[in-house]
């Protein structure tokens, strides 16, 4: 009898094992099976990058533009994750989309008001970018002391255009609050500075470095956008940080990109 018994109790624990091993099988077999590679988009036109995300069960959007003297105007420059990632069916690509050559010329846009200089940028078929506001008591409020490209800048890798704009100055301010000039060129930066009456101290260099697009693991979230190319002479650090107080005749310190 209690032979019996430790043969029926020996039976259900392998029952048990097998049922397990086969639902961890199932699992594994569900999971790998929902994964797929990111094909290389670059290169390829919207509409044939956009069949090929369908076939491999991806989304894709473009989500930049760039110009490039290298990959044709339409075709797919950069994208994000990057060619080769392991994602799950459905992750959504972002991908940036070539203008081709620069062919329009960036505006002059120093002692514009904002709406003024607005509305030229959009005339010249380029874009808006980031609007950034100081304390100067030698312009009118909302005017452009300073832009990023430069009025007539070559080689510009993309279609937008940041603004410095104007702010008053309180008649009791023995200071400024210092706005943030990354990402902005040496001249327009320094150029700013100069206008509120700061010094500049030497100036760093630093290689620029850009870090690899990070696989996100969890389904359903947006990765990253690629990290882009930082010219060189571009802002990259600032002493004191965007944000901070600089008193007036105060020293700024820019580190810049090689």
């Amino acid at each position: 009898m209690i032979l019996r018994l430790f043969q029926f109790a020996l039976v259900l624990v392998l029952l048990v094992v097998v049922a397990m091993v086969s639902a961890l099988t199932t699992m594994r077999f569900a999971i790998h099976g929902a994964e797929v590679k990111v094909p290389d988009f670059r290169g390829l036109s919207e509409a044939d990058a956009r069949r090929k995300a369908a076939e491999d069960g991806l989304e894709m959007s473009i989500d930049d533009h760039f110009y490039s003297t290298v990959v044709p105007e339409s075709r797919i420059v950069t994208q994000a994750p990057a060619a080769g990632t392991i994602v799950r069916t459905g992750w959504h690509v972002r991908v940036g989309q070539s203008l081709g050559a620069q062919k329009v010329a960036v505006p002059s846009l120093l002692h514009d008001q904002e709406r003024v200089a607005a509305l030229t940028i959009r005339r010249a078929s380029l874009q808006l970018g980031t609007i950034a506001h100081m304390p100067y008591a030698l312009a009118e409020a909302g005017t452009v002391i300073a832009q990023s490209p430069d009025a007539g800048a070559a080689s510009v890798d993309r279609p937008t255009v940041a603004l410095l704009l104007s702010s008053p100055v309180s008649p009791e301010a023995t200071g400024y609050v210092m706005p943030d000039f990354t990402n902005q060129p040496e001249k327009a930066a320094e150029a700013a500075v100069s206008k509120a009456g700061l010094k500049l101290a030497p100036t760093l260099y630093r290689q620029a470095e850009i870090p690899p697009v990070a696989f996100i693991a969890a389904p359903g979230e947006a990765p990253a956008p690629p990290a882009l190319p930082i010219m060189p002479g571009t802002v990259i650090a600032q002493q004191p940080a965007a944000g901070a107080r600089v008193e007036a005749g105060g020293t700024i310190q820019f580190t810049l990109a090689q």
